[in-house]
Formats: structure tokens, sequence, C-alpha cells
């Protein structure tokens, strides 16, 4: 729901991190592999009952999720680059929940729930993304993007403050796993609908509409 705005706000600072990096030789492929390591670290730590330094890694994760895209636009973005970003960020969050799921047996069945909205939410970013790109359909507002999806109300940034209060307060865990289950679900709702709107008839997207 706040991607495009904060990726907005981000982009000058972000920029100037990844171009410094970009001069010290670092690739956006190796901040988006280091960013994995961060996240399977936490993924971990959630499940050791280290919720607070799994937090911290998780953070590191996200922050190097936003330094290889910086990097990357320092020079030519690649889809093979994009791929392996979005592989890995849907796996730390699968994972994340895992983790809660290892720490608490007793919050498997809310890990499952918010697992399942995590598919819908997953599968319908993902799948009108194709279609939107075979049309030709694009969104001003996200030409900093590898992709154009339909945004909605679970997003990246939702996704982090979900699991930092997770983290922070992990006996609350299956409460919380519900309720954002219940915006995902929603979401994924909402992108079926306005995903089967915008891809009938090879409409072009009005990026105000969004």
């Amino acid at each position: 729901m706040f991607d495009a705005r904060i990726s907005s706000w981000l982009k000058t600072p972000l920029s100037r991190v990844g171009t410094s990096l970009v001069t010290r030789g670092w690739s956006a492929d190796q901040m988006t592999w280091l960013g994995a390591g961060f996240g399977a670290l936490a993924v971990i730590a959630v499940s050791l009952d280290a919720t607070l330094v799994g937090l911290m890694l998780f953070l590191l994760n996200r922050l190097c999720d936003g330094l290889d895209g910086a990097i990357a636009r320092c020079g030519q973005p690649s889809d093979a680059g994009a791929f392996l970003d979005i592989v890995i960020d849907f796996w730390v969050y699968a994972g994340m929940v895992v983790g809660f799921a290892i720490r608490d047996p007793s919050d498997s069945l809310a890990a499952t729930i918010l697992l399942f909205s995590f598919i819908g939410t997953a599968s319908s970013f993902l799948a009108f993304a194709v279609f939107a790109k075979s049309q030709g359909l694009t969104n001003l507002r996200m030409q900093r993007k590898s992709m154009y999806y339909l945004e909605g109300l679970t997003e990246g940034f939702e996704t982090t403050c979900v699991f930092a209060v997770m983290c922070l307060f992990p006996a609350y865990f299956s409460v919380m796993a519900y309720g954002f289950a219940v915006l995902c679900v929603l979401t994924a709702l909402g992108r079926i609908y306005e995903g089967r709107r915008r891809l009938h008839g090879n409409s072009p997207v009005d990026p105000d509409t969004l």
C-alpha cells in the first residue's frame, strides 16, 4: 500500500549509497546474496526464540533488498537479477513464518493460514506482472521497479512492519498472523478483480487509478 511512496522517498539516499558501493566493486547480485544470508540467519534466530536477533537480521535483509536495486540502477538492471531478488524475497517471508512455527508449535495453525494467504498475494503479484508485460501495460508510479504489479493492502513495507512487531512481541504471533492473513486475502482478491479488469481488452493502465 505504501511501497511506491516509500520507494520515492528513499530513491535519493539509496542511489547515493548504491553509487558508493558500485565504486567499491559491489554488484547487485552480491548484495542480493548477502541479503539472502541475513534472511536465512533471521529465520534460524527466530526458530531458536532469539527473536530480537532475528529482527535485526531481518532488517539487514530488507536493507540489502533496497540496496541491490540501487546498485542495479547504477548500471543496467537485468531480468536475471530481478528474478533472483524476487525469489529470495518471497522465500525469506515464508521462512520467517516457518521460523515462528518452529519456535512455538502451538502457533503452527496460524502460521499455516498466513502462508496460505501469502500464496494468494504472491501468485496474484507475479501472474499479473507476467501478463501486464506481455500486453505492454505500464505504470508511471513504478518506473524504477523491475516489473509492473498491482498494488494492495499488504506489500513489502507492511510485511516488514508486521514481522518486526511479531519479533518484538512473539507471544502474540497467532493474533497478528490471523489478522495479517485477512489483509493478505483481501489484497489477493482485490488484485484478482482489478487484474482481470485491466487485462481484459488489452486496455492501457491509468496510473492515477491505482
